[in-house]
């Protein structure tokens, strides 16, 4: 694969930051140990600037170029997920009921790895800036991150990122102007109703009907009232009721997670989705609460961005694998919030056949972290070359 000579030297060290990193998992804004082994790297490198706390674990660095210019943002979530390592690795999570089933091991080590060979070289203008984010999976720290002012405080003029994908082919890119991701909202609706004996139910208000009947209903929201070429989804991914086979609860609950690229799609699913609990709470004669939480938007690349990450990408592993106009996806991602705030764009690195993410047997491909590093260190020499 044709890396950057320097960065491919790197490999057997990017490979233990990056199985360490793997075997000492930690969620959310909860990345301490993360974030100190981070800095502990960076000192070593020679950045600049190492700004901690952001965001509560995450970090900001600076590296600065060998002539005067703008700032370019390279960002790398650091979060594990909440699920049970089954991969049997040496270097397999040591905490239980956590795991790196993302990648998100891997997306910290690629930015390490160009952040090293940038110290080094400082072949561009102007000064880079290494967001190390927490809280990707659960808690939107891009979005906080955004909130506590760093793309003024750094003046970030443009930002990139990077999600590993499984399955794609190993050093492939692939990527899209305008949104390639979804917006994720979440809803949780909670039916009261009057619970009783299984042999009585005239007696009752049954909540475990009312359920059905919106959960059916809600299924008619997509095909029959947004329009047919914009892609949404909404899945009903939990119900929960009942204690025994003879009792008539008194209450039921269901969550559904909802998606779609469009504002105006997002804003008419919520409206449905409300109009139809509503009216079948009316009709079952139960009362229902829905608590909807307005999740992260879609992320939408610019489209200037996408084309020239694309072209470094083709000058990085060639032309034949990258994908400049891939097929968009119902996934999220809160990177969306930092391309909200300054122009970017995010791109998908295939590392080959493997367990999916978030999949108890994932594991990140160590040979794909300097393709990644590679990838960035390119970027930023391409976007703010030396005079």
């Amino acid at each position: 694969m044709p890396v950057l000579n320097r960065i491919a030297a790197y490999a057997e060290e990017m490979k233990g930051w990056r199985q360490h990193l793997h075997a000492n998992p930690e969620l959310a804004f909860e990345c301490h140990n993360t974030a100190a082994f981070i800095a502990d790297r960076l000192r070593e490198i020679g950045v600049d600037e190492i700004h901690t706390g952001i965001a509560k674990t995450g970090i900001v660095a600076i590296i600065n170029g060998s002539a005067e210019g703008p700032t370019i943002g390279l960002r790398a979530d650091m979060d594990a997920l909440p699920i049970e390592e089954i991969t049997g690795k040496d270097y397999a999570s040591t905490i239980p009921g956590k795991m790196h089933a993302c990648g998100h091991d891997g997306h910290v080590t690629m930015l390490l790895g160009a952040a090293k060979y940038l110290a080094e070289t400082r072949r561009f203008a102007g000064r880079v800036a290494l967001l190390f984010q927490p809280a990707e999976e659960d808690g939107g720290g891009g979005q906080v991150m955004v909130q506590e002012g760093v793309m003024d405080r750094f003046d970030i003029k443009q930002v990139y990122g990077i999600h590993n994908a499984p399955n794609i082919p190993f050093g492939h890119f692939q990527t899209t102007p305008g949104a390639l991701m979804a917006s994720v909202d979440t809803a949780f609706v909670y039916i009261t109703g009057k619970g009783g004996h299984g042999a009585t139910p005239h007696d009752c208000v049954d909540p475990v009907v009312a359920v059905v009947g919106m959960v059916q209903a809600l299924q008619t929201i997509i095909p029959r009232n947004i329009y047919a070429l914009d892609e949404a989804v909404l899945s009903v991914t939990q119900i929960h009721t009942g204690t025994a086979s003879n009792i008539i609860p008194e209450e039921a609950m269901f969550c559904a997670t909802i998606r779609c690229f469009k504002p105006d799609v997002r804003a008419m699913l919520k409206k449905r989705f409300y109009e139809i609990v509503e009216g079948h709470a009316a009709a079952f004669n139960v009362t229902a609460r829905i608590d909807y939480d307005w999740g992260y938007p879609a992320t939408i690349n610019h489209p200037d961005e996408a084309a020239f990450a694309t072209e470094v990408a083709a000058e990085v592993v060639g032309p034949d694998a990258v994908d400049g106009n891939s097929n968009r996806e119902m996934g999220s991602e809160d990177f969306s919030y930092m391309l909200e705030a300054r122009p970017g764009a995010y791109l998908f690195m295939g590392t080959g056949p493997g367990a999916g993410l978030h999949h108890a047997a994932f594991d990140f491909n160590d040979e794909a972290a300097p393709v990644g590093a590679s990838f960035f260190a390119r970027l930023v020499e391409r976007a703010q070359p030396l005079p």
